[in-house]
């Protein structure tokens, strides 16, 4: 009785061949999707918002709140280290613009990234400060709105031309935030000549920039690290107006893309202990 019993689940099919189509996709747990427009342009964004878990438990609470660039790709790797880490933070990623008639979903970043205008590049470039316009104006205005959020405290991320990104930020406005994490800024040498320009144009009238800043790169980016040392030495020139740069985190036996999970973990490991200071 038991080897027919046997045959008869044998030839069963396969239960989870029956219920394929019953599949669900995988949520991020207490995450939020919100479409935004840019109110100075006609672009179409979206931000992924977590929440900590005890957000709705503590409603006397505000928290800080880490904002990315290129949420699709770093919302995953910032969830699960800060979930250790910094467990009691807000979670803002900022997507690519979602309007373009372009196959290459990402193709926003060149244009929005970018400070300098390419000749010879098939895409819009060289759009930083209009980016930065709709992350100030927009972004952090809608989060400030609708969460408990505490604006002393606001985090940039941003990897690869994000971290480019974000070091124009922090000479262009440097108040946007409170703490700068730029994984491997990806300059190209007209941009980072951008950016000693803007450094320079700047330092007279900011006394005081307040802000503090970790930057990584990976040992074997031989191309961008002369840049990105450029970049640091320009940085901590700033050291008098209040401006507080870590020393620059060089992540051994690592690459552009190998580099970018210990960027996150030691990034975030810094913004904790910030912190707690």
């Amino acid at each position: 009785m038991k080897t027919i019993a046997a045959l008869v689940l044998l030839l069963l099919p396969p239960v989870v061949g029956a219920k394929a189509e019953e599949r669900n996709p995988y949520e991020m747990p207490r995450t939020q999707v919100v479409p935004i427009e840019d109110s100075n342009a006609d672009r179409h964004y979206e931000l992924y918002i977590k929440l900590p878990e005890a957000y709705s438990e503590k409603p006397d609470v505000k928290y800080p709140v880490i904002f990315m660039t290129d949420a699709v790709w770093h919302m995953d790797m910032l969830s699960g280290a800060t979930e250790y880490l910094m467990p009691d933070v807000i979670l803002v990623g900022i997507s690519w613009d979602k309007g373009l008639d372009d196959e290459r979903e990402f193709v926003s970043r060149f244009r929005d990234y970018t400070v300098v205008p390419s000749q010879t590049a098939s895409v819009p470039t060289g759009e930083a400060a209009k980016h930065l316009s709709f992350i100030r104006d927009d972004v952090i205005a809608y989060v400030e709105a609708s969460y408990r959020t505490d604006p002393e405290v606001h985090t940039y991320f941003g990897y690869s031309l994000g971290g480019a990104f974000g070091a124009y930020v922090l000479l262009a406005r440097p108040d946007t935030f409170k703490n700068y994490i730029l994984g491997s800024p990806a300059f190209g040498q007209r941009s980072l000549n951008y950016i000693g320009e803007l450094e320079e144009k700047t330092a007279p009238r900011q006394q005081e920039m307040n802000a503090n800043v970790f930057v990584s790169i990976g040992e074997m980016e031989e191309s961008e690290m002369e840049n990105v040392e450029a970049l640091v030495s320009v940085l901590q020139r700033r050291n008098q107006s209040g401006l507080n740069v870590a020393a620059l985190e060089v992540i051994q036996d690592s690459d552009h893309a190998t580099a970018f999970p210990e960027t996150v973990i030691r990034g975030v490991k810094w913004l904790s202990q910030l912190k707690s200071e």
